[in-house]
């Protein structure tokens, strides 16, 4: 991390002193606890740090999530990143933009932070996005996703913008670019994959597409869901790594049978960036019910990457959680 980031060791705040937080950022903070144990308790933080309206732990629930990055799991901290982005709150970003500003810290994991700052929109961080998408000594992965955030918090904050009517979609999560507008004629899926796979479009309009054919696979009994994934499935051949981790989140978020064949294909290119192997590990996590995946995920435990073997550790901690039905994969502790 970035000397100047602030991250506090201990409680601050008022609110700081709530139980259940104090207990959810032990274990997060935790370099002994098992991955799985602190991924459920970030998500229990992110829940606590999303609530709307704020709460008296909503503060200290994103200091604890901020606390966690000084760990060394790359994947865990690209994960911090990501929930500070969903959780809506301008109290985040002073975290994120430490973590961006950190060349020694992950491409991953300033790759998500660029990311989450795009998703609260924050107008402020426009100039050090700007920079970071500029400069030629940035990892690609980082300067492509600081160019998406750019577009996004500028269409968020422009009268074109509000004036879009959006379809209502069946996702909580702040994309990085938001589903391509509703017109009176709709957008058929060979015209959405015309969008999404032309690498002359700028990125932000691509991921408008992929977001489009998301939501026409949701719920997946729809007659274009099928369609749909396929569509989604060709991105995994794009130049871009991080369109095609984009892709592998996308197939996590709708849990459709039909991704199943290239996520495995995908988790299994050992010449494919972890970045993107990483995300379809967790994508087949959330499809832990079907037959076979537990057994295609344990296939990996011993990936020579880091980052892979610890996604299929998260993986298999989400398979049995679907397996279980259990309402939320999160961690609450008692009151």
């Amino acid at each position: 991390m970035s000397p100047s980031a602030t991250l506090p060791d201990e409680p601050v705040s008022s609110g700081q002193a709530d139980p259940a937080v104090l207990a959810l950022r032990k274990t997060l903070t935790s370099e002994t606890a098992p991955l799985a144990k602190r991924f459920r308790a970030l998500f229990s933080l992110k829940h606590l740090a999303s609530q709307k309206p704020a709460t008296t732990q909503t503060i200290p629930a994103i200091e604890a999530i901020a606390a966690a990055f000084t760990s060394p799991s790359a994947l865990l901290k690209h994960e911090l990143a990501y929930c500070l982005g969903q959780s809506g709150k301008d109290e985040a970003v002073p975290f994120l933009r430490a973590v961006i500003e950190d060349r020694r810290e992950d491409a991953m994991c300033r790759h998500e932070a660029a990311e989450a700052l795009g998703a609260l929109g924050d107008w402020n961080s426009l100039d050090l996005l700007k920079q970071r998408k500029d400069d030629p000594r940035e990892e690609e992965v980082v300067r492509e996703t600081c160019d998406i955030a750019i577009e996004r918090i500028e269409w968020e904050h422009s009268e074109a913008g509000k004036a879009e009517r959006l379809k209502q979609s069946d996702f909580a999560s702040i994309d990085p670019a938001p589903p391509l507008a509703e017109s009176t004629i709709a957008p058929s899926i060979l015209t959405l994959e015309h969008t999404l796979l032309d690498t002359s479009l700028p990125l932000f309009k691509r991921y408008r597409a992929m977001f489009a054919l998301r939501d026409m696979a949701s719920p997946p009994d729809l007659p274009t869901a099928v369609p749909a994934v396929q569509a989604l499935a060709r991105g995994f051949k794009d130049p871009s790594a991080l369109f095609r981790h984009e892709i592998a989140f996308v197939f996590g978020q709708l849990s459709h049978p039909a991704s199943i064949p290239s996520l495995v294909e995908t988790l299994g290119d050992a010449k494919e960036s972890s970045m993107v192997r990483h995300e379809a590990a967790e994508a087949l996590g959330s499809l832990g019910e079907e037959e076979g995946v537990e057994d295609i995920l344990k296939k990996f435990l011993d990936d020579p990457e880091q980052v892979v073997r610890d996604s299929v550790i998260v993986a298999l901690d989400m398979a049995e959680f679907e397996r279980n039905g259990e309402m939320e994969y999160a961690t609450i502790p008692a009151a």
